[in-house]
């Protein structure tokens, strides 16, 4: 079964450093807090609120290590009045029988906001 982990996390500001590093604490994250292998991963969507445009948040998943080979693929959020500002997002699809109600998502920094009911 291909389930899908969503995260957030959010950058103080748009710098490629901070980008990087944020993402890769994400990911840290959903992989720990899931118990995720790379081969259970059939690829990565990450996504950036459109005042991010200093880095690719792929580039942290791909070079995260072992994932060399995983499929990632950035785009932009929709543009929506009152959204979240410099929040990185990723949707991490893996093969995996646990349950979806098992499936531990994982927002941090300002992006707790956005899905209150999944952060423990």
């Amino acid at each position: 079964m291909i389930r899908g982990i969503r995260g957030a996390i959010t950058v103080q500001e748009d710098e490629a450093t901070a980008v990087l590093a944020e993402t890769t604490t994400l990911l840290t994250a959903i992989i720990e807090a899931n118990n995720i292998e790379p081969s259970q991963v059939s690829s990565v969507i990450a996504t950036t609120t459109p005042d991010i445009t200093s880095a690719f948040p792929a580039k942290a998943v791909r070079t995260y290590e072992g994932w060399d080979y995983v499929p990632v693929m950035c785009m932009h959020e929709m543009n929506v009045e009152g959204a979240l500002p410099l929040c990185i997002r990723l949707m991490v699809n893996v093969e995996t029988e646990v349950a979806q109600k098992d499936i531990q998502h994982i927002y941090l920094n300002d992006a707790i906001k956005l899905r209150p009911d999944l952060v423990k």
